[in-house]
């Protein structure tokens, strides 16, 4: 079964390196780069995240999936969301990692792509993602210097972009028809821990898991405990063996 990942701002689709390491083991794991980053468009256009959830059920009827498993982080846990409840038939479970579901103030993230440009902005917005001790470490320095290094071909428009429609799109009213089986998963330090409760607590038996010592980007900062949630739960879905 095919396993789809929804990266989150400011990151990639490396933002999942060790999910795709681990769960390929039993999925087809295709990481998606959304528009504005990686080998993806940089519209600066305005869009929404409609559009952006239409560009990957795009890529999946690309590879011809008729079923998966939809994980997303921040924005791309708003896409898995709504891909969620407008076309519940294609997923057989939704992972949703430090998001919300309602409309959200990016006031400051828009004024820091949009004017102060990705060169001075991302890699104060990627540390502002993490726990201070992850971005102190050897390996997190690392990891988001890899991600701060890609910022020249990026698009703050774009970005900012993303930010605009993410803010303009409130799922909430709809989450308890929500058919599809949910794990909303937080970090303990996580700037959107209040917005994934509020979130788990709308979906019929969704399932929320708190990742101690982690802050939003809590799938790269301990995969190990990050993925032993993922699996425990999509064990427990029959999903995984």
């Amino acid at each position: 079964m095919p396993m789809v990942l929804i990266h989150a701002n400011p990151f990639d689709r490396r933002l999942w390196l060790y999910q795709v390491a681990h769960f390929s083991t039993w999925f087809k794991v295709i990481s998606i780069d959304i528009r504005g980053y990686g080998r993806s468009d940089k519209p600066a256009n305005e869009f929404s995240i409609l559009d952006m959830a239409e560009d990957v059920l795009g890529v999946c009827e690309d590879l011809e999936i008729d079923e998966a498993v939809l994980m997303g982080a921040s924005v791309g846990s708003g896409i898995a969301l709504l891909l969620g409840l407008e076309r519940p038939e294609l997923f057989r479970a939704i992972v949703l990692v430090g998001g919300g579901s309602g409309g959200m103030n990016f006031d400051r993230r828009i004024d820091g792509y949009g004017n102060l440009g990705v060169a001075r902005y991302h890699r104060e917005h990627l540390h502002d993602l993490v726990a201070p001790q992850f971005a102190r470490s050897r390996l997190g320095a690392y990891l988001l210097d890899r991600f701060a290094e890609v910022g020249p071909s990026l698009s703050g428009a774009a970005i900012a972009q993303i930010f605009r429609a993410r803010a303009a799109l409130d799922m909430s009213a709809r989450l308890p028809s929500l058919a599809v089986p949910t794990l909303v998963v937080n970090g303990e330090f996580d700037i959107s821990l209040d917005d994934g409760r509020k979130t788990a607590s709308l979906i019929p038996n969704a399932v929320h898991r708190i990742l101690p010592g982690t802050g939003h980007a809590c799938c790269i900062e301990d995969p190990a405990g990050f993925d032993e949630i993922v699996a425990a739960y999509l064990r427990a879905e029959r999903l995984l063996t």
